[in-house]
C-alpha cells in the first residue's frame, strides 16, 4: 500500500485519525492565506519533476542562476544605511565595511525620495529622519568620501528622481578619477510600485515611465556593469500585499519596463541582462522559498519565449532580499532578532544573490551601531555556521516546496492574466487595480491578527506588561539647519547663469523624444539641485495626484 494511501484526506480526518489538541484547531494556511495541507507526497510533484525544476545555472533557473551558487561565491552581505547629514552616514558606512559588510545599501530621507531639496516646507522635520539627506552632487561625493567606488558595489534606494541621484553618483564618481564604466551597483527606479505602495513620486506615470526608459538606454551603453532597475517587490510586499501579489505584480512592472525599453528600439540582450530585483522575505520560511524559486522559472520563461532573448544573461533573475520590517514588532523587540534570522534564512534557501537583514529596534527608530552589528551577524553566521551554503538548493525536490513553488507560479499568470486584460500595468494602475487587490490583501491579514486568529508572539500572544526600554537613535534637530546652509552654501558657489541655461535646456528636452540623462549628468555638474530639477521637470509634465480607490 503507498504511503499516502494511510493518509485521511480531509482536514476533519486528519485532527480524529491523530488527536490534534484543541490549542492547535485554527486553520492551517501560509502567511498569503493559502491553505497547507497536513503531508505532501510524490503526489503533489509535477509527473517529471525533474524537467519542470531543472538543475541550478541551468533553463529554467528554479534551482538557482549560478551552477555552484555559494560554493562558488556567498551572497553579497549589505545593510540598508542612511541618517542625517552626509558626514554621519559616511562614517556608518566606514563602519560596515570595517566589521565585513561586502557591499553598500543607501537609504535616503523622506525629502529626497520626494524630490525635494532640505529647506523646502515639505521638508521640515524631515531632513536626515529616515535615511540621508542628499541635496546636491557636493552631498554625494561626501557620502563617499574616501570609499573607492570602483571596488565597491553601492545600491540607492530611491525612485522618482532616481535619474537624478544617478548622475549625482556620476558626477561624484568622476571626481574620485572613477569613470561610469567602472561603477558597479544598482538603483531601484521602480516607479510602478511607488505608484501603487510606497507612494512616492514627482510625476505623473508616463513622463516617469520615460524617464525610467531613459536610465536603462543610458546605462545599456555608458554604465555596463550598473543595474538601472531594481524591480522592487519589498515594498509591495510591505504594503500588505500576499506572497502571490508580490510575486506577479513585481514580474509584471518588470516585463513593463522591457516592453518600454523595445518600443524605444533597444535589443532586449543589451539590457535585460542589468535589470535586478528586490524582493522581500517574510516570515512564512517555505512560501518565501517557493515565490523566489517560482519568481526565476517565469522570468526566463517569459524573457526567452514571450520578448526573444537570445542570450541566457538575458533569462536570470538576479534578486536581492531584504527581510520583512512590517513583521518587526515594537513590543519585546529582541524577537526581532529570531524573526530577522529565520526570513535571512529563507532568503538564502530562496537563492537570492543579494541580502540585507532588518535590525531589530528598527519598528522603534533608526537602527542603533549595536543592532547593525548583530544583523550584519546573522548573515555571517548563516553563512559560515550553519551549513546551509555548503549544497545548492538544499530543498530542491521537497514536496512541499515544489508544490508551494507550482502554486506560486499558477497565481501569478492568474494575475497577468487580469492585468492584461485591463491594458498592461500602466493601465491597471492608473485605474488602481494592483492598489486595491493590496489594500484588501493588508485587511485581511491585520483582521486575523487583530482576531487572534493569527499569532503574533509578543503583540497579540504571548505578552507581557512593561517590556524593557530599547536604547534609540537619535536625530539630533540641529543636522535640519546644519544641512539647509549646507545646501545655501552649494547654491552661493556656483555660475548662476550655467544653472538657469542647462535647466532651460532640461526643460525643453523634457518636452522631446531626446534621453535626459546626459542633461541631468550636466546639471549635478553645475551643482543643481534635485529639487531645482525637479520642479523645472514639474513644469513640462506636471505633478501627480491619486485618485481615492476606495
Amino acid at each position: 500500500m503507498a504511503l499516502v494511501d494511510h493518509i485521511p484526506g480531509s482536514e476533519q480526518q486528519w485532527r480524529a485519525a491523530y488527536g490534534l489538541s484543541p490549542e492547535r484547531a485554527v486553520s492551517f494556511t501560509t502567511l498569503s492565506g493559502e491553505p497547507v495541507k497536513p503531508l505532501y507526497t510524490a503526489s503533489d510533484l509535477p509527473t517529471d519533476p525533474d524537467a519542470s525544476i531543472g538543475l541550478p545555472g541551468q533553463f529554467p533557473y528554479t534551482r538557482g542562476v549560478y551552477p555552484s551558487m555559494y560554493r562558488g561565491r556567498l551572497w553579497t552581505m549589505r545593510q540598508f544605511a542612511g541618517f542625517g547629514t552626509a558626514e554621519e552616514t559616511n562614517e556608518r558606512f566606514r563602519y560596515l565595511l570595517e566589521h565585513g559588510q561586502t557591499g553598500l545599501s543607501t537609504a535616503f530621507d523622506m525629502p529626497s525620495l520626494m524630490g525635494h531639496d532640505s529647506d523646502h516646507p515639505r521638508a521640515v522635520g524631515e531632513v536626515g529622519r529616515e535615511g540621508v539627506a542628499v541635496d546636491t552632487v557636493l552631498d554625494m561625493e561626501t557620502l563617499f568620501s574616501g570609499i573607492p567606488l570602483d571596488e565597491v558595489t553601492v545600491s540607492m534606494t530611491i525612485n522618482a528622481p532616481a535619474a537624478i541621484m544617478l548622475a549625482f553618483y556620476v558626477v561624484a564618481a568622476e571626481r574620485q578619477g572613477v569613470p561610469s564604466e567602472r561603477l558597479g551597483g544598482t538603483i531601484q527606479t521602480d516607479i510602478l510600485k511607488e505608484y501603487m505602495a510606497q507612494k512616492e513620486w514627482c510625476f505623473p506615470v508616463d513622463p516617469a515611465m520615460r524617464l525610467v526608459t531613459d536610465m536603462i538606454e543610458w546605462c545599456s551603453v555608458q554604465m555596463p556593469r550598473w543595474h538601472p532597475v531594481s524591480i522592487s517587490g519589498y515594498h509591495i510586499r510591505e504594503a500588505g500585499s500576499t506572497a502571490a501579489q508580490e510575486l506577479a505584480f513585481t514580474l509584471k512592472d518588470g516585463l513593463t519596463y522591457v516592453e518600454h525599453a523595445l518600443a524605444r528600439g533597444l535589443d532586449v540582450d543589451d539590457f535585460a541582462p542589468r535589470l535586478s530585483f528586490f524582493f522581500n522575505a517574510q516570515i512564512d520560511f517555505f512560501e518565501e522559498i517557493a515565490k523566489y524559486r517560482a519568481a526565476r522559472r517565469i522570468w526566463a520563461r517569459e524573457l526567452r519565449d514571450t520578448y526573444g532573448a537570445k542570450s541566457p544573461k538575458s533569462w536570470l533573475m538576479r534578486a536581492h532580499a531584504q527581510t520583512a520590517g512590517v513583521s518587526l514588532t515594537a513590543q519585546q523587540p529582541l524577537n526581532n532578532i529570531v524573526r530577522t534570522a529565520i526570513e535571512a534564512l529563507a532568503g538564502v534557501l530562496g537563492g537570492a544573490q543579494s541580502l540585507h537583514t532588518n535590525s531589530y529596534d528598527e519598528a522603534l527608530a533608526l537602527p542603533t551601531e549595536e543592532a547593525v552589528r548583530i544583523a550584519l551577524r546573522t548573515q555571517q553566521v548563516i553563512a559560515h555556521e550553519t551549513g546551509v551554503a555548503n549544497t545548492i538548493d538544499p530543498l530542491g525536490g521537497s514536496y512541499f516546496v515544489e508544490a508551494l513553488t507550482d502554486r506560486m507560479e499558477e497565481l501569478c499568470y492568474e494575475y497577468f492574466e487580469k492585468i492584461d486584460a485591463l491594458g498592461g500595468m500602466v493601465e491597471a494602475v492608473k485605474r488602481g487595480f494592483p492598489q486595491r487587490e493590496i489594500a484588501d490583501a493588508a485587511f485581511a491579514l491585520q483582521t486575523e491578527i487583530d482576531s487572534g486568529r493569527r499569532v503574533v508572539v509578543g503583540v497579540n500572544s504571548y505578552t507581557e506588561a512593561g517590556d524593557a526600554e530599547t536604547e534609540l537613535l537619535r536625530i539630533d534637530p540641529a543636522l535640519e539647519r546644519k544641512q539647509a546652509e549646507r545646501l545655501r552654501a552649494a547654491k552661493a558657489d556656483r555660475d548662476t547663469e550655467a544653472v538657469e541655461r542647462v535647466l532651460a535646456q532640461l526643460m525643453a528636452a523634457a518636452d522631446r523624444e531626446r534621453n535626459l540623462m546626459p542633461l541631468l549628468i550636466d546639471a549635478a555638474r553645475r551643482q543643481v539641485s534635485e529639487g531645482e530639477i525637479v520642479e523645472a521637470l514639474q513644469r513640462v509634465w506636471g505633478d501627480y495626484r491619486e485618485q481615492p480607490m476606495f
